[in-house]
């Protein structure tokens, strides 16, 4: 019901692979050992992030960016122009980068996925194109257009791509434009038609898309920002475009990152999960916003169990350097609480370094082993029913308000299973009843802790009353099944 899902940096992990094996590794070619960690590990979808076509304005563009320069400087120290590449949301067409392999290695690396019960999710950006995308030289209507004196007005705005004729770069209205890709015009309605065949071509090859800030092609957000120049958006493009890839492909996957709060408005749009941004930013804030992040876990469970969430992604910096001594409790509440869940690549691991979408090279990292070993057990733990079913309440710990201390229990008819969390620097001991807990002894119960413990150490039971000491920075799931109290 909750899918596991794995990004990775494909580029790079292909370039990290060739320098593992000693000779070169592309989609076609990648050694059994690496699905086996797919396997292992209990994924239910690989999604291969940046592998269609990338953009030569791009790179250049990369190459040259003077602020992109310092992020990369700041990741590798010693930056070689051989280490940047495009954008891998410039796209230039939806085919896959030749670097990589081709279509049919594509295929086949589904393929071998397929075999061990895994499914391929692929990027879809239906917002913008890179700036040589093969569409522009015959179809500029498919862009937003900017007349000359609007141009004059904004010229880093837009792109001549002939004399004298502009088209407006792509853009989330709240920051500046992306220079290296060309808003699509989704008051054409041939746009509609030829993003959707792009869909349609992507739906071939994979069994997922991730489909990028999907909230800015919204009928009334594309309105909002670009109708004074393209004129109005009319039809929404999800709703149709959605629905004409399951008339092929019933049982594709539709995530979508969304940011606004408009999760909800693009579940009921088709998406079968959308981003959740608010957790993220609650349980990654330091100090972790408990509060506000109690409050987003208790809405409506046919929201919750549409969002996806993350600690990490391409996107945001390393949770292991963000949240410091809390990412293993973070780590436990993200895998125990209802939703799709995204690991990043190297999340791990206990990765700090960011690495910028551009590089095509990763800094070298110690692994921490510990960390690898607590997410196996982790992953083993959120496949259970209690986690891939069952239902949300938060409960009413002693500790208080502004202790950093909060607890929930996820629970079906017959199995159930109380998270607790202390983001606290200090110890703590907590209390709570729940109807669950009557006639349990310590036998009846299993416990994982995200540091080593005795599971009876500071554990009492009485009644429906549970009572606990949780260190510094420790969180913990308790599982029992409801016979147990019989």
């Amino acid at each position: 019901m909750f899918p596991l899902v794995y990004e990775i940096n494909t580029r790079v992990w292909l370039k990290n692979l060739t320098n593992k094996y000693g000779k070169q590794i592309t989609l076609g070619t990648i050694p059994e050992e690496e699905f086996l960690f797919f396997n292992e590990y209990g994924f239910d979808y690989v999604w291969l992030m940046g592998v269609w076509k990338p953009s030569m304005y791009s790179k250049a563009i990369a190459t040259a960016h003077p602020c992109l320069r310092t992020t990369f400087l700041r990741h590798l120290g010693l930056v070689d122009p051989n280490d940047i590449g495009s954008s891998p949301y410039a796209i230039a067409s939806y085919t896959v980068n030749q670097k990589l392999g081709d279509e049919g290695e594509l295929e086949t690396f589904r393929e071998r996925l397929k075999k061990t019960g895994i499914r391929l999710m692929l990027d879809f950006v239906p917002n913008h194109l890179a700036l040589d995308n093969e569409w522009l030289p015959n179809h500029p209507e498919y862009f937003v257009p900017v007349p000359c004196d609007e141009q004059c007005h904004d010229p880093e705005s837009c792109f001549e791509y002939t004399e004298g004729k502009y088209l407006a770069y792509g853009k989330d209205p709240y920051f500046p434009a992306w220079t290296d890709t060309l808003q699509l015009n989704y008051a054409n309605p041939a746009t509609h038609e030829m993003m959707t065949g792009n869909l349609l071509t992507i739906s071939e090859q994979c069994d997922a898309v991730r489909c990028d800030v999907a909230m800015l092609v919204l009928k009334d957000v594309f309105n909002t920002t670009w109708s004074g120049l393209s004129g109005c958006m009319v039809d929404e493009f999800w709703t149709k475009a959605i629905r004409t890839v399951r008339e092929n492909h019933p049982e594709f996957l539709f995530l979508a990152e969304s940011y606004w709060n408009r999760e909800w408005e693009l579940q009921q749009l088709g998406f079968d999960f959308t981003y959740d941004k608010p957790f993220y930013d609650y349980i990654t804030h330091v100090p972790a916003n408990i509060e506000k992040l109690m409050g987003h876990m208790q809405a409506q469970w046919h929201y919750q169990k549409h969002l996806c969430r993350f600690l990490e992604n391409h996107d945001e910096p390393r949770v292991a350097g963000k949240t410091g001594l809390n990412n293993r409790a973070a780590a436990m509440v993200l895998l125990t609480s209802p939703g799709m869940h995204l690991v990043h690549q190297d999340q791990m691991d206990g990765y700090k370094k960011k690495i910028p979408v551009q590089l095509l090279r990763q800094a070298d990292e110690p692994r921490n082993p510990e960390l690898a070993e607590l997410y196996g057990r982790l992953f083993e733990l959120q496949k259970q029913t209690v986690f891939q079913e069952g239902h949300i309440e938060w409960l009413h710990l002693n500790a208080i308000s502004g202790s950093h201390c909060f607890g929930y229990h996820r629970f079906t008819k017959t199995d159930h299973a109380f998270i607790l969390a202390n983001f606290s620097v200090t110890g703590i001991e907590v209390a709570f009843s729940h109807p669950a807990l009557l006639l349990l002894s310590h036998e009846d119960i299993d416990m994982l802790s995200t540091f080593e413990r005795d599971k009876n150490a500071g554990l009492h039971l009485a009644a429906d009353t549970m009572q606990i000491r949780l260190a510094a920075h420790e969180s913990l799931v308790i599982t029992c099944r409801e016979e147990s109290t019989r």
